[in-house]
């Protein structure tokens, strides 16, 4: 699957229904791939969206600001923060047959889900990177995000 064409596509296309479009050269699609390795920072002045996948499955999307770089480089690889990928993965029974303890958790996530971040610049602001945040949530609807009670 094409998803960087089709993420491309959907901030194109719900930015200019809305009457607001967001310029190509204002944002950066940037597939990780698989394995994929960590950004090592946020860049300056910048804000991102970012998604891990495990196959076509999308398992946790979120943002982060331009004060967030442990959040977008290595919260979600861990378990030092409240909500993080490796702490879902590890807590859903689903996933126990794929060999995944928390002594390996940072290298599994890097080796079996793929990375897509929407990096984009901050002087567009926090409504830009919550909508670009709830269009990806509400295509892709990530298996770890929000309470199962609400969906």
């Amino acid at each position: 699957m094409d998803y960087v064409n089709e993420i491309d596509t959907l901030i194109q296309e719900v930015s200019l229904a809305i009457g607001k479009p967001i310029s190509r050269d204002t944002y950066e699609i940037v597939d990780r791939g698989l394995p994929h390795i960590p950004p090592t920072r946020l860049p300056a002045g910048k804000m991102a969206i970012y998604m891990f996948l495990l196959g076509d499955e999308f398992l946790k999307i979120g943002k982060a600001n331009q004060r967030s770089n442990a959040r977008f480089c290595s919260q979600h690889y861990g378990l030092n923060a409240p909500s993080t990928l490796a702490k879902s993965l590890l807590s859903d029974s689903g996933m126990s047959d794929l060999n995944i303890a928390p002594s390996n958790i940072k290298d599994w996530i890097k080796g079996n889900c793929r990375r897509i971040d929407v990096i984009i610049n901050a002087d567009l602001g926090v409504f830009t990177l919550e909508l670009i945040e709830g269009v990806m949530h509400y295509k892709y609807e990530p298996k770890y995000e929000g309470f199962a009670s609400q969906r």
